[in-house]
């Protein structure tokens, strides 16, 4: 794996994989928990950087670092640090070129999935 560059505080960097690491096995693994689709849905509806604090998911802060960690890792999101903050970014560049069409159906399926069974 390679550490990507972000802005972040000095010495405190996260491990991701390069671009052409990224494999669609390992994307779909990090999308199939609910948790994580969840996550990536309010990342994707932001389209921009937030912080871990703001997502409020119904499970331990252990299971929560644990879900950001397995998207981390298989190249769905960045992460850096921003101060003491821990931001999140979709690297939905990455995965458009990588898997054109792919995030984009995902996110239409889950949106779809989410209003026929009334979970907003």
């Amino acid at each position: 794996m390679q550490t990507q560059t972000r802005p972040s505080s000095p010495g405190r960097t996260l491990e991701h994989p390069a671009a052409d690491e990224i494999r669609l096995e390992s994307v779909l693994h990090a999308l199939s928990d609910p948790m994580r689709l969840q996550i990536v849905r309010t990342l994707a509806g932001d389209g921009g950087e937030l912080s871990c604090s703001v997502f409020e998911l119904p499970v331990s802060k252990s299971t929560t670092t644990h879900h950001f960690r397995v998207l981390r890792e298989n190249g769905v999101i960045q992460q850096f640090y921003r101060g003491t903050a821990k931001m999140s970014l979709l690297r939905r560049g990455d995965l458009d070129v990588l898997f054109p069409g792919l995030l984009d159906a995902v996110l239409a399926s889950a949106a779809h999935q989410a209003e026929r069974l009334g979970d907003g």
